[in-house]
């Protein structure tokens, strides 16, 4: 129990949150909350989430109780002999489930509601290096796609832009799986890769980049958006690939959420049906990140102190193909290259959640 033994403020959070948990309850069992749908959905879901750290902190407190209780017992020398060597017989697996409930407790909390967050969208987009850029980008999408699949969760491409030498200049896509957030939350910024271009005929190696945006998932009801008023919608002809139907029947679909200035354009689908039902996905999720940011900044979100931001701006990677070595920047640490493209980011995420832990840790 070391880990938190000098970090009181560690157990004042449990205990803050403990009361939300009891607000809540109170507030679900008010049927004026039962009258408002998408309040009760809200409340219920918070709800939910922190039953997951009040209970296992319960439990931590009760066999906390029962180990200072046994540790007394212990400590009284003129105690009853059977007794104390009851207590001491308890102790050790008291210990151990407390350590357990503790390390579960350290986890849950310093991870806030990433672990409770089961779909993401992910954003590719080629930076600078133009054609080379793109096939990074395609590099980088095969990446995350067979870890993915490796971890058993589930890819939907939602909108993809390729080049003309077979990568992407662009490409959106949604992967759901318990916890993905936890994933794949670190890898939001920017990448860089060092290799010899296809198109390089002189064998120079050149520098080229990929931006990555990471936004969970937010369904159309978790987001306070007036699609009647708040959003205006633009149809048109979905040009490039595809057949006649894409370039002739107006199926694209651009939102434009006006309070924000937020836009979304969708032209994957040939259906404009399907191509709206995309876009309102990806911008409700834009739209709770613009506001979630915000949120942050006034209250000098720790996250982005910890691992990184997950601003396009900020370096995060580089992939050295002549030396066979990714470098993570925030760990300062190099990984084999080869491994790592083929979708084995596990080592990387390993050492960015430890990372992660010590440092919300310290700041709790």
């Amino acid at each position: 129990m070391t880990e938190t033994s000098d970090q009181p403020a560690f157990f004042r959070k449990l205990e803050e949150l403990e009361r939300r948990f009891e607000q809540l309850t109170a507030e679900l069992n008010d049927p004026a909350a039962a009258a408002d749908p998408r309040r009760i959905v809200r409340l219920a879901r918070e709800h939910a989430q922190l039953r997951r750290l009040v209970e296992p902190y319960r439990d931590y407190r009760r066999l906390a109780g029962q180990i200072a209780e046994a540790e007394a017992i212990l400590a009284d020398p003129q105690g009853d002999r059977d007794l104390r060597e009851l207590a001491a017989a308890e102790l050790p697996e008291l210990r151990a489930r407390a350590q357990a409930l503790l390390d579960g407790l350290i986890d849950g909390l310093v991870v806030g509601d990433d672990a409770h967050v089961d779909a993401i969208i992910l954003e590719i987009r080629a930076g600078t290096g133009g054609d080379e850029a793109a096939l990074f980008a395609a590099d980088l999408f095969t990446m995350y796609t067979r870890y993915a699949a490796a971890q058993g969760f589930a890819t939907e491409v939602l909108d993809l832009a390729p080049s003309d030498l077979g990568g992407y200049r662009e490409v959106i896509c949604t992967i759901k799986g318990p916890g993905v957030y936890t994933h794949f939350g670190y890898e939001g910024g920017g990448h860089r890769v060092q290799r010899v271009p296809v198109t390089e005929a002189q064998g120079r190696i050149h520098t080229s980049a990929a931006t990555v945006a990471v936004l969970p998932e937010i369904e159309e009801t978790e987001v306070n958006i007036d699609w009647e008023k708040d959003v205006r919608e633009h149809v048109s002809r979905a040009g490039g690939p595809g057949g006649q139907n894409v370039n002739k029947v107006s199926s694209a679909i651009r939102l434009e959420h006006v309070p924000t200035g937020i836009t979304v354009s969708m032209r994957d689908e040939k259906s404009q049906h399907k191509n709206r039902a995309k876009a309102r996905r990806l911008l409700a999720s834009r739209v709770q990140r613009h506001f979630d940011e915000i949120e942050r900044a006034q209250r000098d979100s720790t996250r982005r102190a910890m691992i990184g931001s997950g601003d396009r701006s900020e370096r995060i990677r580089t992939y050295n193909f002549p030396q066979n070595r990714c470098t993570d920047h925030r760990v300062n640490e190099n990984y084999p290259l080869d491994r790592v493209l083929a979708g084995d980011l596990g080592p990387i995420l390993a050492d960015l959640r430890r990372l992660d832990r010590r440092r919300r840790l310290q700041t709790l």
